[in-house]
């Protein structure tokens, strides 16, 4: 399958890693800084893309290469939306980095026009992959936690100033959003997958404690309430002195325990039920080993997305999904606007509608 990637920076390593760990054929780039062309490709490390096109202009790209099929979004993340509707008419399939987009109004049209175009849009939740959250997700189903109590994700990392010094976008409102937008909406993805993706209430407050030299918050905490009965906690933050701490997610049910912890997501560090099995052995003290924060989720992505695309499903990860992970961060925000909580499902809101809050 021929593929393109528009976005060299960061974390467009992982999609090169995931392109090249699913053979698929890679016959353009895209960047407006074309000194980001080499030095990802260096860094991913993972094979010969010499004859990949170099684009400026993903547009000309497009234009150029009517036989790409599948386009990775990594830009920064307030061109998300339109980068993606341009893509979709084009007849593109697209995996969209977190977060989907920016305003629910275009997560919105990114959703009906996929649907409208036919073609398969993923959002790049790439942790839903985690073998830990995978064994979490089968019991879920299984109902094996019976009538769920409350649960809640901890986002703890540390980003500082030299973080946001390699990019001029992050923490403003236009293109980035805060720590909940940035580093925390795949947990907070996590949590409303798990606890039921239906939504009643979501309040929350947010404050900017350490990194006035932006515009977004870098710590926030919610309470929300799902449809069924069931109460969840956010708390996200990139203050944690002096390094990432953890990422966690606790789900609570009145037959069964699960913490699931590491840096990502990646370890269960607790795993009890009633109706335990030898099965749950393997379970107990599990850890997936990660290079980084991002952990080995992209390649499962990119291959499901593959095969979505081939045999005409939805992906596992799909657009409403990213809508739904980007309603909940819009929803802390605006609560912390307003002083008020958030009825679900939003209505029109943006994270430049912030501007100006701290």
């Amino acid at each position: 399958m021929k593929c393109a990637i528009i976005g060299c920076g960061r974390i467009a390593v992982n999609h090169v890693k995931a392109v090249a760990n699913n053979s698929l054929d890679l016959v353009a780039l895209c960047d407006v800084d074309d000194s980001k062309f080499d030095i990802m490709l260096e860094k991913a490390d993972c094979g010969d893309f010499s004859n990949a096109g170099r684009y400026a202009d993903y547009r000309q790209m497009l234009a150029d290469h009517p036989e790409i099929e599948l386009v990775a979004i990594a830009t920064e993340s307030g061109k998300h939306a339109q980068i993606a509707l341009d893509c979709i008419d084009a007849g593109k399939n697209l995996i969209i980095e977190k977060p989907m987009a920016m305003s629910i109004a275009d997560a919105d049209e990114i959703v009906r026009r996929a649907d409208e175009k036919g073609v398969k849009v993923s959002a790049c939740h790439q942790n839903r992959f985690n073998v830990a959250i995978q064994q979490l997700r089968k019991a879920i189903e299984a109902d094996r936690f019976g009538k769920l109590s409350h649960g809640s994700i901890h986002v703890r990392w540390n980003r500082g100033k030299g973080y946001y010094d390699q990019a001029p976008w992050r923490g403003t409102w236009e293109q980035d959003g805060g720590t909940l937008m940035n580093q925390c909406i795949h947990g907070i993805d996590l949590l409303r997958w798990m606890m039921g993706d239906d939504v009643v209430e979501v309040y929350g407050a947010t404050r900017q404690r350490f990194h006035d030299y932006l515009e977004a918050e870098d710590v926030g905490v919610a309470v929300v309430k799902f449809a069924n009965g069931a109460v969840g906690t956010i708390e996200g933050t990139s203050n944690v002195y002096p390094k990432n701490l953890e990422e966690t997610l606790y789900v609570f049910g009145e037959n069964g325990t699960v913490k699931i912890g590491g840096t990502s997501t990646n370890n269960i560090d607790v795993w009890d039920f009633a109706d335990e099995t030898e099965a749950d052995a393997a379970n107990k003290g599990l850890e997936e080993q990660t290079s980084n924060v991002y952990g080995n989720g992209h390649t499962l992505l990119y291959a499901d997305v593959v095969d979505a695309i081939q045999n005409d499903r939805a992906p596992y990860v799909d657009a409403v999904a990213g809508r739904n992970a980007l309603e909940m961060v819009l929803a802390i925000y605006k609560s912390q606007k307003t002083g008020e909580p958030v009825a679900l499902p939003l209505d029109n809101f943006a994270s430049t509608d912030m501007a100006g809050e701290f």
